[in-house]
């Protein structure tokens, strides 16, 4: 599975952004999928995961209520719609692919990458 995350950009604190995955390759409906999320000089970070059904998301305790996974099997996509955003939310978001029988938050968990996308939040 190769993944592409994008919609990152420079928004200012309490606006929202909305960030896409697009994986190719005909498997994607089978596997979890998590968002992470790496500030400067800091350890990536779990943010949120959806299982491969959607039936089940699983959030970090810093962005719940704000954040809301997603995705559609049919267009391949994983979606993660950041509201309320606040400046420690600025980093450089990766989604990534999991088939793990339960939703993970361990980065090393994951099989696949995605390249990462920038959201810088200003105050």
């Amino acid at each position: 599975v190769q993944l592409q995350a994008s919609g990152g950009g420079l928004v200012q604190a309490g606006g929202s952004l909305r960030l896409s995955c697009a994986a190719s390759g005909r498997s994607f409906s089978t596997y979890n999928m998590g968002w992470f999320r790496q500030a400067p000089g800091k350890e990536r970070e779990f943010v949120a995961a959806i299982s491969w059904s959607g039936g089940t998301t699983y959030y970090a305790d810093s962005v719940k209520g704000r954040f809301t996974i997603s995705r559609d099997n049919a267009k391949n996509t994983v979606y993660l719609q950041m509201n309320s955003l606040k400046p420690e939310d600025t980093a450089v978001y990766y989604c990534a692919a999991d088939r793990s029988m339960s939703l993970v938050a361990i980065p090393g968990r994951y099989d696949y990458w995605g390249q990462g996308t920038q959201v810088t939040v200003s105050s």
